[in-house]
């Protein structure tokens, strides 16, 4: 009877450590899945659901963001590089520049016209720059006839320059001009311009002025 309740005892120990092992194991998460496949989350290596549509998501901003940067940039570049350059100024040899009376007699101004024969475009700059007489100076511009915006002209377009010759007095100290010298601001070279009609015109170096280059000659700014 005695070693009967030895085994018994040895028996029921060993059962109930079995049994201790198995709710331990089973605990723990040990266990099997039932598909063959031990389970122990996610495989090393692997982001879970959430964190790969995250990274998807990032993956694809960034991209767009490279895209629309490098568009945006290349397209910033591009305009810069393309872009045209500033318009040369008008030289003597790029304009053919004469000159006719206005307003009938006593031809107190003339108007000088200034088109573009260069077949590209360019600015005339300023006033023109007359000397009516040897040795004296450049005709002095008048401040109101200057354009709010610059000159540019397009091939075959033209300007014009009002220029006062005198006031028209039969007592003035007027001397005869049959010829003059033109230079445009900007440019070295100087063009030389036929005065209108057969005897020239008559100037008076006290009241002589040019206006400034401009598209058309407008009413009251080309008015001195």
């Amino acid at each position: 009877m005695t070693a009967f309740r030895t085994r018994y005892r040895a028996t029921a120990l060993a059962a109930t450590t079995t049994a201790v092992l198995a709710l331990a194991l089973t605990a723990c998460g040990g266990g099997d899945s039932g598909t063959g496949t031990r389970s122990e989350g996610p495989a090393n290596n692997a982001a879970p659901a959430s964190a790969t549509g995250t990274a998807a998501k990032t993956s694809v901003a960034a991209k767009g963001t490279t895209t629309g940067g490098t568009g945006g940039t290349t397209g910033g570049v591009a305009k810069g590089a393309t872009g045209s350059a500033s318009t040369p100024l008008c030289t003597t040899e790029d304009v053919r520049i004469s000159a006719a009376t206005q307003d009938g007699p006593p031809y107190t101004h003339i108007v000088l016209t200034a088109k573009n024969t260069s077949g590209h475009k360019c600015e005339m700059k300023g006033f023109p720059e007359i000397q009516f007489l040897e040795g004296r100076q450049n005709l002095p511009s008048v401040a109101k006839s200057k354009p709010l915006v610059p000159v540019v002209l397009e091939s075959g377009a033209p300007a014009y320059a009002l220029v006062k010759l005198s006031d028209g007095g039969v007592d003035e100290d007027v001397e005869p001009v049959k010829g003059f010298s033109v230079r445009l601001q900007g440019s070295s070279g100087q063009a030389a311009v036929s005065a209108p009609g057969a005897d020239g015109i008559a100037v008076d170096a006290a009241k002589y002025k040019t206006g400034y280059w401009t598209y058309e000659l407008r009413n009251g700014a080309d008015d001195f």
